[in-house]
């Protein structure tokens, strides 16, 4: 093991065994001695990610999600010196749905919804050409119950959903998703989705918001009297992506944002739509069986205080469980060395 003289690898009783008995996702935890103060701890640990960043990359490409586990982050400024030592180009949140705020750095908020609130299975914005490559989490505060970050891999989501519904994915592999979401120009508290559009293309200048939402292939169309609302409709976007360094397809998009709470009962966000490139609807029966893979196959491990989860956006989808009381999760996107420059990288290294 590269990383061998720093990090180890443990075993959680939640993680999965895939193919060849490899654990799902992978948990690091320090090789140091609790002698050293909690500052040379710190130093030692982003020294380790420097020298075995290639290591670790590799490692995240094949098992999707590291959770770093016991290593001595304690504060958004430290995990802040964590994601400088990756050194990847930062992701700006430009047509971002969720509301986030800065906490210091390049750290920001993960999602600002009540906390009882549970978010769907998502990629980070999928709905977007230029989404981000990776994500790092942090677990300031850990809940006393619920909130964990369930994360699966989309590639058996993927295999599954082929094996059940052929004709569907064969309908999303060829159209693509269609998105629409309509926004007040303020931020909506009480919703996952609830980024207004000034908040969203960073701008109170709606010719500005227009021009920075069309180079993500998004329309803007302003409406009421004040024109204070707008609907902002993106697509058709692939709703299936070509991992190249896996070589596998990937259930890649946004769709189970439509469908929360139970089996049978859609998103109560009414401003967030989703339907197939060419205009028809999305099966409903292909969802259910959906979100119950996605049920099935999730692993949700309990946050600690102290946890840095790295995720490839490409290869896991994640959630947010629902808990009865605030943790502080804060987040940071980055984008791949090679995906940072323009949409037309991007689309060289995930080709639909």
């Amino acid at each position: 093991m590269a990383g061998g003289r720093f990090f180890r690898e443990v075993e959680l009783p939640e993680q999965k065994s895939h193919v060849d008995g490899v654990l799902f996702p992978a948990v690091l935890s320090p090789i140091f001695s609790t002698a050293f103060s909690a500052d040379a701890q710190l130093c030692g640990f982003v020294d380790a990610i420097r020298a075995h960043k290639p290591w670790l990359e590799s490692l995240l490409q094949k098992r999707g999600v590291i959770l770093f586990r016991d290593f001595p982050v304690t504060s958004p400024s430290d995990f802040n010196d964590v994601v400088e030592a990756f050194g990847f180009p930062e992701a700006f949140y430009v047509g971002g749905r969720a509301s986030r705020t800065q906490v210091v750095g390049r750290v920001y908020t993960a999602n600002e919804s009540p906390p009882e609130m549970q978010i769907p299975f998502h990629h980070e914005m999928a709905y977007v050409p230029d989404f981000p490559s990776k994500l790092l989490f942090f677990c300031e505060e850990a809940p006393e119950a619920g909130g964990e970050t369930p994360v699966l891999l989309s590639h058996i989501i993927y295999d599954k959903m082929k094996e059940k519904h052929p004709l569907f994915v064969a309908k999303l592999e060829e159209h693509g998703l269609t998105y629409t979401r309509v926004m007040t120009d303020d931020n909506q508290q009480s919703s996952f989705n609830g980024s207004g559009w000034t908040s969203a293309y960073m701008t109170n200048d709606k010719n500005v918001a227009e021009e920075r939402a069309a180079k993500l292939g998004t329309k803007l169309e302003w409406m009421g009297s004040d024109h204070d609302h707008v609907k902002a409709i993106t697509g058709p976007m692939p709703g299936i992506r070509f991992d190249k360094e896996s070589q596998r397809k990937v259930w890649f998009n946004g769709l189970a944002v439509s469908y929360s709470g139970s089996l049978t009962t859609k998103n109560n966000d009414r401003n967030t739509f989703i339907e197939l490139g060419n205009g028809e609807p999305v099966s409903d029966e292909a969802m259910e069986d959906c979100l119950r893979i996605m049920e099935e196959e999730c692993v949700a491990i309990p946050w600690k205080k102290g946890d840095v989860m790295l995720v490839n956006n490409l290869m896991p989808k994640a959630v947010n469980k629902a808990t009865s009381q605030h943790s502080r999760i804060p987040l940071q996107v980055m984008r791949g060395e090679k995906s940072h420059l323009t949409l037309w990288k991007n689309e060289e290294e995930v080709k639909v």
